[in-house]
């Protein structure tokens, strides 16, 4: 009697995408915000790899020593259509052990989650495309159309050296792109046992990291001095960090305050939504965020001895604006810092708003529902900016869906750039499903 085997069981996206999530936390790609990138690199090396083991030709591109991004293109059945673009950054915030309950490189496993630095900006998702080409190609399956695969470096630091560099370098490898999913959306909001919202990103705030300088007369620290560049500094910065600029309803946040009155029952005025943000837990922050301008002092310098009265002084603003409202926000910074303080530019970036509908939404409806049939996409803006600025100019319209069931206690919002951030193990096998779903009907 011949012996019996086990059949071949074939790997699945599902089986490895928590493998590949972990592998690639563990590899610290923290941006600083200079030349540095040598985990961009291996990261970069590592995606090239795990894609050409099913036989794509992913090509890697190095911006600077150490700063590279993979990008590679698989075919699909019908090449006269339009190409679409899945993007996500390799590079990561920073993180201090220190503060963590588990080591933010580490990728542990613990609570039923990754730990880790990227968990959820953006490693998840780049684990769950990973996971979904990888299956896919491994089974015959072709997309219906042509899909441009972009991993990059720098995204956390504006994108020089990653999207800016490819889109402005590199244009070709993008031919034929005309839509685009990446990251900060298609994230659950649990309303109740009847209706769960996806939020899908698209629209995101415009940017102006800018310096604030004043110069005033140094002299001794002893003698009484009424022109001291540091109070004048502070006045105007406290002005600024305390103000609160006026609520704007934007197309988006129009669209999502209809579609959660009617989850809730009840119509929401923007002017008043200090009990709805309330009922929203751990996405408040992301919404409240998207009602109006903001403009937050992150960094103060001046002097360098005690005794000294310095002749000047300087301060950073991350300042970021609705769509359509970046001259009011820049003539409301003049008017509250006043004449004293020169205000330049460290970086700017527009802002994007696109309309929610289309065959790309109906298919992120559909792929949600078929996994979970409480699901209702929803559009929200992003108080942020990503990779889909620097797409942008190429006319590639962009949305943000990074399919995550998450349980209702999760303070998803915090965990961005947050201490101790996770992704729940049942989130992203939920992911690797509804993006499997997208696809064959994007």
């Amino acid at each position: 009697m011949s012996e019996l085997r086990e059949p071949v069981r074939t790997v699945t996206g599902e089986d490895e995408v928590v493998d590949l999530c972990r592998d690639l936390i563990r590899m610290d790609t923290s941006n600083y915000g200079d030349h540095s990138g040598p985990g961009e690199r291996a990261a970069a090396e590592y995606v090239a790899e795990k894609l050409a083991e099913v036989g794509l030709e992913p090509q890697i591109f190095e911006s600077h020593k150490g700063r590279a991004s993979t990008v590679a293109r698989i075919e699909g059945e019908d090449r006269s259509r339009p190409a679409l673009l899945i993007h996500g950054h390799t590079d990561v915030v920073p993180a201090n052990a220190a503060d963590w309950t588990h080591h933010p490189f580490s990728g542990e496993i613990a609570d039923g989650c990754v730990w880790g630095r990227g968990a959820v900006d953006m490693k998840d998702m780049d684990a769950m495309t990973l996971a979904v080409v990888r299956d896919r190609l491994r089974t015959g399956r072709k997309p219906p159309r042509d899909i441009v695969l972009a991993f990059l470096a720098d995204e956390e630091a504006g994108g020089t050296y990653g999207a800016r560099f490819l889109v402005d370098k590199h244009p070709e490898v993008f031919e034929g792109v005309t839509e685009a999913i990446s990251e900060v959306g298609g994230f659950s909001f649990t309303v109740n046992e009847q209706v769960r919202l996806y939020l899908i990103e698209t629209a995101q705030k415009g940017m102006h990291w800018m310096k604030l300088t004043v110069d005033g007369n140094a002299g001794h620290g002893s003698m009484i001095h009424k022109d001291n560049a540091i109070t004048e500094l502070s006045e105007a910065v406290g002005r600024l960090g305390r103000y609160e600029f006026p609520v704007r309803v934007t197309k988006t946040l129009r669209s999502f305050l209809d579609q959660l009155g009617d989850a809730l029952g009840t119509e929401l005025d923007p002017e008043n939504m200090d009990a709805t943000l309330a009922k929203l837990g751990g996405i408040a922050k992301l919404i409240g965020a998207s009602l109006r301008n903001t403009a937050n002092p992150t960094q103060l310098g001046a002097g360098y001895k005690v005794n000294v009265i310095p002749g000047q002084a300087t301060a950073h603003v991350d300042g970021r604006f609705l769509p359509g409202y970046e001259e009011e926000f820049l003539a409301d910074l003049d008017r509250i810092l006043g004449p004293r303080v020169k205000r330049e530019d460290v970086h700017a970036d527009k802002a994007l708003e696109t309309t929610f509908d289309g065959a790309l939404v109906e298919a992120m409806q559909s792929a949600l529902q078929a996994e979970d049939p409480i699901a209702r996409a929803v559009p929200y803006m992003l108080s942020a900016g990503t990779d889909a600025k620097s797409f942008d100019d190429l006319g590639i319209r962009g949305f943000g869906f990074a399919p995550l069931k998450l349980p209702p206690e999760l303070d998803f919002a915090g965990m961005f750039h947050g201490v101790d951030e996770r992704v729940p193990v049942d989130g992203l096998k939920f992911g690797v499903r509804v993006l499997d779903r997208f696809i064959d009907q994007s």
